[in-house]
């Protein structure tokens, strides 16, 4: 079984296809839509968390592409920037899945990248603006 947080952005020719409907049906991959943004005429992003057995998870993924939708993983798009970040530790009580924790010895702040789910709430609290969303 393979489980990807991963960001889809469909050309706008392709906003109005069942493109989503067809991975369930066809490749028997569960999704979890965590973020949307589709607009009739533009192009749209979904931020989804897919799963299925590897050999439909493959294949899923390269009737994605085939189709135009360009796909990336999360973890490249929500970064926490090193050198902005205080270690304030502001973001680690409103993360809802605990993507962001304090070391208890050393009072750093980490980011695991693989719980994140793109909420935003950490980019919104953040006093230093140490954490982006590039989509």
């Amino acid at each position: 079984m393979v489980s990807k947080r991963m960001v889809l952005h469909f050309p706008h020719r392709l906003v109005d296809q069942p493109i989503i409907y067809k991975l369930v049906k066809e490749y028997d991959i569960k999704f979890n839509i965590l973020k949307a943004y589709v607009t009739p005429q533009e192009e749209g992003l979904m931020v989804l968390e897919l799963s299925g057995s590897k050999d439909n998870f493959d294949k899923g993924v390269e009737y994605l592409q085939s189709c135009g939708v360009k796909i990336q993983p999360l973890s490249q798009d929500v970064i926490r920037n090193e050198v902005k970040c205080t270690d304030c530790g502001v973001c680690v009580p409103i993360c809802p899945t605990g993507a962001l924790s304090i070391d208890a010895h050393t009072r750093k702040v980490h980011f695991y990248d693989n719980k994140c789910i793109a909420c935003e709430l950490c980019v919104k609290i953040c006093p230093t603006r140490a954490m982006e969303v590039h989509f």
